[in-house]
């Protein structure tokens, strides 16, 4: 058994599960990149090192320094928990309508919430953050949609694990949040493997499926843009609520996962190609841990309610 000084040397080099059963073509792969077993939960803890050991190697961060940053959940818990190890002050800008697990973990880590509109949405929470930075010149504003550590730790980390484990992949599809898991995973691949097809899975305009974004709704991530986004993609496959919550049971019945629900819009998009193909790879991105969204009733209530409740409430 592996022995670590830190938590935080914990980080990354999650596992891959072939969960191929709930493959619609029998010549379709489906590999899950298990990043829910990272410590604090979720994708984000890869970013939130990053950004911090980043910011503290060029000086943005110093001893004792606060940090400021807009999160629609897993990053906020992420940087909190890292900046309670290191000893940084931390205040998290968040929509006023989350969940109460969101509030606990924060809360948990030592974090200071700080509320924006509900009907607002993650972009409102980013415009408050932006105004309170620059109000507070003297604080550390992360903002991990434009901070270039973001995508660089898919380059530098997850997109050279799922090429290592899974070497025969043909296509790679995750959720479009930040943007910088499939920037930087998709950026690497291409590289090293051009053949290999990028798709983002993103909800359809007005409708919401937690951890993702349309960019359609008036917000591009500068992460996005500085990578190229539009060039890199070779598509997109719409996810509706219902589906992310249908695929995020199937995975948790068929396959013993207990995940977030953005992991069952991934899966829900990662089956819509492997329709659309005659054989192949597939990898999506399990973001993270279904014990975050117990709340929302996803495994348990009747469907229609669970639906009805994510148009209400921010669960992650």
């Amino acid at each position: 058994m592996a022995r670590y000084n830190s938590i935080l040397d914990i980080i990354g080099d999650t596992p891959m599960i072939d969960v191929s059963e709930l493959s619609p073509n029998p010549n379709v792969t489906l590999l899950a990149k298990m990043e829910s077993q990272n410590p604090a939960g979720s994708v984000k803890d890869r970013i939130a090192l990053n950004m911090i050991l980043e910011a503290e190697a060029d000086g943005t961060l110093t001893p004792g320094k606060t940090i400021i940053e807009p999160s629609s959940g897993n990053t906020g818990i992420a940087l909190a928990m890292i900046a309670q190890i290191r000893g940084y002050p931390i205040k998290i800008v968040m929509p006023e309508n989350v969940s109460i697990e969101r509030r606990q973990l924060l809360e948990i880590f030592g974090a200071e919430i700080i509320l924006s509109p509900g009907n607002e949405g993650s972009n409102g929470a980013v415009r408050r953050a932006q105004d309170i930075a620059a109000e507070h010149p003297e604080w550390a504003f992360l903002y991990q949609y434009a901070n270039e550590a973001n995508p660089r730790a898919h380059y530098d980390n997850t997109g050279p694990e799922i090429l290592r484990d899974a070497p025969e992949i043909t296509h790679f599809v995750a959720g479009l949040g930040t943007s910088g898991t499939l920037m930087g995973v998709g950026t690497y691949l291409r590289e090293h493997k051009p053949e290999v097809k990028i798709y983002a899975v993103e909800p359809p305009v007005g409708e919401q499926v937690e951890g993702l974004r349309n960019l359609d709704e008036g917000y591009i991530p500068p992460v996005y843009e500085k990578w190229g986004g539009q060039q890199l993609l070779d598509g997109k496959r719409i996810v509706r609520p219902r589906e992310s919550i249908e695929w995020t049971r199937k995975l948790t019945e068929t396959c013993g996962i207990f995940a977030g629900i953005s992991a069952g819009a991934s899966l829900a998009g990662a089956v819509r190609v492997a329709e659309q193909i005659e054989s192949g790879t597939i990898v999506f991105i399990v973001c993270d841990g279904g014990w975050k969204y117990l709340s929302t009733g996803a495994w348990t209530e009747d469907i229609d309610d669970v639906v009805s409740k994510a148009e209400k409430i921010i669960y992650f």
